[in-house]
């Protein structure tokens, strides 16, 4: 019985994270787009703010929802080990970019903000994904070259490019986990 325990709990920690929802990456990318339209015609930055960080807020509770959703469904908890390790991963950098986004809000770099935003999802999503299905991390580094064009783009530009992001990536990339990886 204690070889087949500790047979049991290796194979869980040397486990991949699979919870990583597909159609609730393409709901995210479908609200991102709608959020990206809403912001673009925004008279100003506080009212742009106001809408992407409303969508992140959505996003965020999309993506919980789905990765319960799935998690249940295919009888894993969040809080096995490979779920742990997928949440000490990704939380770091999703962290970094809230403290950024609130070290810029009031500066002359308010600009940068997407690109901020672009490259520590994308950099949470990469280190996450590491531990996840091979999907994810390709979804990362798509997200960290979209964040280095938008540090380098004119303003205009940061509402289409967080719409190819945020959007655009969690739908191709939501379509493709679906497939392959149930849901």
């Amino acid at each position: 019985m204690d070889n087949l325990k500790f047979i049991r709990e290796t194979m869980e920690h040397a486990g991949s994270f699979t919870a990583v929802p597909g159609w609730g990456g393409v709901a995210m990318g479908v609200s991102a787009i709608g959020a990206a339209a809403i912001a673009a015609v925004q008279p100003n930055d506080g009212l742009w703010l106001r809408v992407w960080l409303a969508e992140a807020i959505v996003g965020a509770t999309i993506g919980t929802l789905t990765m319960l959703q799935k998690a249940r469904r295919g009888q894993t908890s969040l809080l096995s080990a490979p779920g742990r390790k997928f949440a000490l991963a990704y939380a770091p950098p999703v962290v970094v970019g809230a403290l950024l986004t609130l070290a810029l809000l009031h500066t002359t770099a308010f600009h940068l903000l997407p690109a901020v935003w672009l490259l520590c999802y994308g950099a949470a999503v990469l280190t996450g994904g590491a531990l996840s299905v091979p999907a994810v991390p390709v979804m990362g580094l798509c997200f960290l070259a979209i964040g280095a064009a938008a540090l380098w783009t004119p303003v205009a530009w940061r509402d289409p490019l967080l719409a190819v992001g945020f959007g655009g990536c969690h739908i191709i990339f939501g379509v493709i986990i679906a497939r392959r990886h149930g849901g």
